[in-house]
C-alpha cells in the first residue's frame, strides 16, 4: 500500500500508523546528522512512519508489552497546562504548542487498594515539541526526595510547573523532555512505598525507584521521539539535581548507553548513608542536650560568627565562606556566642553554653560512630575521605542551617525505618499495615544510629543499591559520554564532602584526576545552598551563582562542539535589593579561585589554581 503523507500543524507526520506497532527499544541516538540548532524547516523531513497527537497514539505506539499509553493532550501555545480544575494567574502556560504523552511501564507491585506499596508500574511523562520547533534534543529530568508524583495521573500533570520543568524545556527551549514518578505516586516524601504491608522491604519499588524508571524513561522517551518525528534524536542528555543528581550519576553507572551528556546536581550519593546522617543533629540534641533543642536564634548567632570568621579574602568580608575547607571555626572558645554565664561575653537570648556550642561542632563534623568530636583545630570534618569514626559529612560551617537542624525530614527518618524494618522510626505519614511512624526517632542513641547505617549498607542489594557510589564509569567514558558535576558549599542538606569523596574516588580507580577530566568535571559553588540559592547563614551575601541554562550550556557545548568545560565566570543579578552586581570565576575541581588582587567581588581579581 503507497504510504500518504499530510503535515498537520502542532503535530507529527501521519504514515500509515500500524506501521509503528511494535517499535523496537531504541538504545542510543545520534544518527541523524542534521545540526541541533538548524531552523524548524530543516527539521521537517520526510518521515518514515510516524504518529499523531491524538488518542491514536495508544494504539500506534506500543514499544513492548509492559508498556501502555495512558492519556495523549495537545496543547497550543498559551494554554494553561493542567488537565482538570480551572486555571488561575499562577497556572504555568504552555510556551509552545505541545504534544504531551503519559505512558505506564509495568509490572509494577501488586498488592492491596490503596496500600503505599502497590503500584501500577512506572509512570512517565513526555512532552514533544512540534517537528517545525524541536532542535533535535532530549532533554530529560529528574526528581527530588522520594520522587512519586503525578506522571500516571489521568487528573493532574507530573511536571508542569517551574522554568526548568519538562513542559518548559519542551515549551521554550525545543527539546523533548520527559519526567518520571519512579513506580510510585505518593508525593508525600514519605518513603511508605519501600515496605510492603507485612513490613519487609518492597524490593520490587525499591528498584523501580532506584534504577529502572530512568533508564525506562530514557528508552520509552526515545522510542516515542523515533516515534513522533520520523527519526532519532541527534543528542539526548540527563538534567537533574539532589534525588535528580544521583539519578544522573545511576546512569553513568549502570546505563552508560543511555545519554550522551549528564548533568548532575547536588548528587543524593551515598544515599543510606546520608539519608541516616541527617537524622543525627536531632540524636545530639536528644543524648547531649536533654532534648533541650537548639533555636533558630542560636543557629543564626553561631552560623554567622562562622561566617564572620572564614569569609575574609583580601581583607574584606564576603559574606560567606568560599573555602569551608578551610574554616576551622570552633564556637566553644568564641566568647562572643557564649553565654555570659559560661564565662562568654554575649548576654542575649540567644547565646549557648558549652554543650550547645559543642553540639554544632558535632552537627559540623557529621555522624560518628559514638557522638565523639575531634577539636576543629585539629579536624574539621573536610575530608576528601571519612576520617577514622567518622560515618559520613556534616554541613559545611556558615552555611544556613534553618532548614536542617529544627526536625528531621521525613526522608531520614524513614530511611531508619527502611533500615530497621520497622515503621514506628518514621513520621507519621509513613503508613503501613503493620503500624504508622510515631517518630520513634526521637529516641535514637548514637549506636542505635550506627546500627541502622550499617543495617543500609548491608541492604544495598534488597535497596537496588541505591548508595550509587559505583565509581567504575568506563563503559560511560568509552562510549564517549560527558559528565558535568556541581554542588554547593554551603548545602547543608546534601553534603558537598560526599561528592568531593566520590569524585576522587572515581579518579583514584580510573588512573587519576588528569585521566578523568577527559569526560568528568566538577564544579563546587561558594556560597550555594541546596538550590542555585544562597546558602550563606548571612541572609544579605548575595553571592555569585550560576543558572540551570548556563550549566546545560556547558554540557551541551561539551558534547556537541567537543568545548570542555573549564573556568567560567558568574554574576549576581541586579536587584532593588543588591544594586551592585558581583562576580567570581568557577573552577574546575580540584582547582579554586586564588585571590590575586583588587576588588574581592569581582572575578577578575581571582585567577583558578
Amino acid at each position: 500500500m503507497k504510504n500518504t503523507v499530510r503535515n498537520t500543524p502542532g503535530r507529527g507526520f501521519v504514515v500509515n500508523i500500524a506501521a509503528i506497532a511494535g517499535i523496537a527499544a531504541l538504545a542510543g541516538c545520534g544518527s541523524d546528522n542534521n545540526d541541533s540548532n538548524n531552523s524548524g524547516q530543516q527539521n521537517v523531513v520526510a518521515a518514515q512512519s510516524t504518529l499523531v497527537c491524538d488518542d491514536s497514539l495508544k494504539a500506534g505506539f506500543k514499544p513492548d508489552a509492559n508498556t501502555t499509553v495512558l492519556m495523549v493532550k495537545a496543547f497550543k501555545k498559551g494554554d494553561p497546562l493542567l488537565l482538570s480544575g480551572t486555571a488561575t494567574a499562577t497556572t504555568p502556560i504552555a510556551g509552545d504548542d505541545l504534544c504531551m504523552v503519559k505512558l505506564n511501564v509495568g509490572p509494577g507491585n501488586p498488592g492491596p487498594a490503596n496500600a503505599p506499596s502497590t503500584s501500577p508500574g512506572i509512570g512517565i511523562e513526555v512532552w514533544l515539541p512540534t517537528p517545525a520547533n524541536w532542535n533535535n534534543r532530549i532533554h530529560v529530568k529528574g526528581n527530588g526526595g522520594w520522587a512519586g508524583g503525578n506522571q500516571g495521573s489521568l487528573t493532574a500533570l507530573g511536571g508542569a510547573s517551574g522554568s526548568t520543568s519538562p513542559a518548559a524545556t519542551a515549551g521554550i527551549e525545543g527539546a523533548v523532555s520527559a519526567s518520571t514518578d519512579t513506580g510510585h505516586a505518593n508525593t508525600a516524601n514519605s518513603g511508605s512505598f519501600a515496605m510492603n504491608p507485612d513490613g519487609t522491604i518492597n524490593t520490587a519499588l525499591w528498584k523501580d525507584f532506584s534504577e529502572r524508571s530512568i533508564h525506562e524513561m530514557a528508552i520509552k522517551t526515545k522510542a516515542l521521539t523515533k516515534a513522533y518525528y520520523g527519526k532519532d534524536a541527534k543528542y539526548a542528555y540527563f538534567n537533574g539535581f539532589s534525588t535528580g543528581g544521583r539519578q544522573a550519576l545511576k546512569e553513568a553507572q549502570a546505563f552508560p548507553d543511555d545519554f550522551d551528556g549528564i548533568l548532575a546536581g547536588a548528587p543524593a550519593i551515598h544515599w543510606t548513608r546520608f539519608t541516616t546522617s541527617h537524622v543525627q543533629p536531632q540524636v545530639v540534641m536528644h543524648v547531649d542536650l536533654g532534648d533541650v533543642r537548639l533555636t533558630a536564634g542560636q543557629q543564626r548567632l553561631v552560623s554567622n560568627a562562622a561566617v564572620n570568621a572564614c569569609d575574609v579574602v583580601g581583607g574584606q568580608h564576603l559574606g560567606y565562606v568560599p573555602d569551608p575547607a578551610q574554616c576551622r571555626y570552633d564556637p566553644t572558645t568564641d566568647t562572643s556566642v557564649l553565654c555570659v554565664a559560661n564565662g562568654g561575653t554575649n548576654s542575649t537570648a540567644d547565646c549557648v553554653t558549652p554543650p550547645q556550642a559543642n553540639a554544632f561542632n558535632k552537627i559540623w563534623y557529621g555522624q560518628t560512630d559514638n557522638g565523639s568530636v575531634p577539636s576543629p583545630a585539629a579536624d574539621n570534618g573536610f575530608n576528601t575521605t571519612l576520617a577514622t569514626g567518622q560515618r559520613f559529612y556534616g554541613p559545611p560551617r556558615g552555611a544556613d542551617l534553618s532548614s536542617f537542624i529544627p526536625g528531621t525530614t521525613t526522608t531520614s527518618s524513614a530511611q531508619v525505618a527502611l533500615e530497621l524494618q520497622d515503621p514506628a522510626y518514621a513520621t507519621p505519614d509513613f503508613i503501613n499495615a503493620t503500624g504508622n511512624g510515631v517518630d520513634r526517632w526521637k529516641t535514637l542513641t548514637y549506636s542505635q544510629l550506627a546500627n541502622a547505617q550499617d543495617r543500609g549498607l548491608a541492604l544495598q542489594a534488597a535497596f537496588a543499591n541505591i548508595n550509587t557510589d559505583n565509581p567504575d564509569l568506563s563503559a560511560f567514558r568509552d562510549r564517549g559520554g560527558k559528565l558535568v558535576m556541581y554542588h554547593g558549599l554551603a548545602d547543608p542538606l546534601m553534603k558537598v564532602g560526599g561528592s568531593i569523596n566520590y569524585y576522587n574516588q572515581v579518579a583514584t580507580k580510573m588512573g587519576g584526576i588528569n585521566a578523568i577530566q577527559s569526560f568528568y568535571r566538577f564544579y563546587t559553588v561558594p556560597g550555594m545552598h541546596h538550590g542555585l540559592i544562597n546558602g550563606s547563614a548571612n541572609p544579605n551575601a548575595n553571592p555569585p551563582l550560576p543558572t540551570d541554562a548556563q550549566l546545560y550550556a556547558l554540557l551541551t557545548d561539551w558534547v556537541e562542539k567537543a568545548t570542555a568545560p573549564s573556568r567560567f565566570d558568574i554574576k549576581t543579578a541586579v536587584t532593588t535589593a543588591n544594586p551592585v552586581q558581583k562576580s567570581r570565576p568557577l573552577c574546575v575541581y580540584p582547582q579554586k579561585a586564588t585571590y590575586v588582587s583588587g576588588d574581592v567581588n569581582l572575578a577578575s581579581s581571582y585567577t583558578c589554581s
